[in-house]
């Protein structure tokens, strides 16, 4: 069994910091609070929702049909296409444009498909230099620190280490924490940067089949820079990004914004059909064990993702352990599925990074299960011998103690008389991991089966 990667041990340097812990928990609260409010101002919101569920459901069970479509209309706008079958080959394609296109440097709004990819560290080893454009992308890219969130990329950060990284890269003055001068300096920085770069990079919020064209969603209007200063651009896209019809499209902007931050709609939705005038446009489309999902039962609809992390800003675990300790470029709930489904052996303590208590589901704007879908992969992990041995027997022995009513009464009675008299060395010792954080709730003098039996249940 692999523990390369155990979110609990690295949730547990996280708690550490009582304080950091606190404020990062009440942070996204606040953001999930947003989300509420926005959801509520719209009488049809349920009905969104729906609508959002079975077209990506449609779209994903037809999705050779639409890639072949969007291909088609893209071509003959004069966008090239290219399709990558992995991270390398996605890697190896942007590069190529790059090289035939001279370029030295390049400036990349947000995407995660090319965190996935390990874009940035592929093309500095070859001499391209990249700048990330988004404000929090480029504050972790100047920390050298991956993202701890797909929406709020820096939220594991106050305003002092920025402020910190700032003199350090920027030469701002040391000890001022003012946003706004902090931002402002950041906008000088990165001005110059889209002026002398050579090509542009965006992400993909979503791709229009029967339009050939691509939408990005931004706060910023970075994406809109890279894409219209420099005459190259190069949108990167999971296969997953493809809509139908541009009809379509507003079911998920009405969605997308309101889940993500709260915010009626971004500040920039733009659609990109094809190059600038006098320049190149190139899209990438990416699989990536992508397909994989889609002869899933259990979870394929975990492709109908739009990356909104709603499920991350209502998770009480990501809330309290972080982004950086699921070591996945996706975390929270929605990334441990991902993860672990796609690399069990590296993932497998993700699926119970997880309480089970659906939050997640219940504000996912299109509607994937995703705690069942968490549930399960804690049996296929099971299956797999890819589970720490200690928990597999005692789930074993939890299993055969409960599918013996008698036995589990007995056990039942014999632990509320001798529990609560034993010494604290004998319960909290070391083989007892679930007690180093917690404590054992008071015994009832009676179990719920003989309270119900004796009537003392009825109002």
């Amino acid at each position: 069994m692999s523990t390369n990667h155990n979110h609990s041990d690295n949730a547990t340097k996280f708690v550490a910091n009582d304080e950091r812990m606190h404020w990062h928990d009440q942070a996204l609260w606040f953001v999930r609070e947003k989300r509420d409010k926005a959801s509520k101002s719209i009488p049809e919101w349920e009905q969104l929702r729906e609508y959002a569920n079975q077209i990506k459901t449609h779209t994903m069970a037809n999705l050779d049909k639409y890639l072949l479509e969007f291909e088609k209309n893209a071509t003959e706008k004069g966008i090239t296409v290219h399709f990558a079958c992995d991270a390398q080959e996605h890697n190896e394609i942007v590069h190529k444009i790059l090289s035939e296109n001279n370029v030295k440097k390049i400036v990349k709004s947000k995407s995660m498909l090319t965190e996935e990819c390990h874009l940035n560290p592929y093309l500095e080893s070859r001499g391209i230099e990249v700048i990330d454009t988004d404000l929090g992308e480029r504050i972790v890219q100047l920390r050298n620190e991956p993202p701890s969130h797909i929406v709020l990329p820096a939220i594991h950060l106050k305003k002092s280490d920025v402020s910190d990284t700032f003199h350090e890269k920027l030469g701002t003055q040391k000890g001022n924490y003012d946003p706004t001068y902090l931002t402002r300096a950041a906008r000088a920085a990165l001005r110059e940067d889209f002026l002398t770069a050579d090509a542009g990079l965006t992400g993909v919020n979503f791709a229009i089949a029967n339009t050939g064209g691509v939408v990005v969603c931004t706060n910023e209007g970075n994406a809109d820079m890279g894409a219209s200063v420099p005459k190259l651009h190069i949108a990167s896209m999971g296969i997953e990004k493809i809509i139908p019809r541009l009809e379509d499209l507003g079911v998920f902007t009405r969605l997308l914004a309101r889940s993500a931050t709260g915010q009626p709609i971004t500040s920039y939705t733009s659609h990109f059909h094809g190059s600038i005038e006098g320049g190149k446009m190139h899209i990438i489309i990416v699989d990536n064990k992508r397909t994989q999902f889609l002869s899933s039962t259990k979870n394929k609809r975990a492709l109908n993702c739009i990356r909104c992390g709603a499920c991350m800003n209502t998770c009480p675990v990501y809330r309290r352990s972080g982004g950086h300790s699921y070591e996945y470029v996706i975390p929270g709930p929605i990334g441990s599925i991902l993860g672990s489904a796609r690399h069990p052996e590296l993932h497998n303590s993700l699926p119970f990074a997880c309480t089970l208590c659906g939050s997640c589901s219940n504000v996912c704007p299109v509607k994937i299960d995703l705690d069942s879908q968490l549930y399960s992969l804690r049996q296929d992990l099971g299956n797999m011998d890819l589970i720490d041995s200690k928990k597999k027997m005692a789930m074993k022995v939890t299993t055969w103690l409960m599918s013996k009513p008698a036995l589990f009464e007995i056990a039942g009675k014999m632990a509320r008389v001798i529990v609560p008299k034993l010494p604290n060395f004998i319960l909290y010792n070391k083989a007892n991991v679930w007690g180093k954080q917690r404590d054992l709730p008071k015994f009832p003098e009676k179990s719920f089966k003989e309270m119900f039996k004796e009537g003392e249940l009825d109002d």
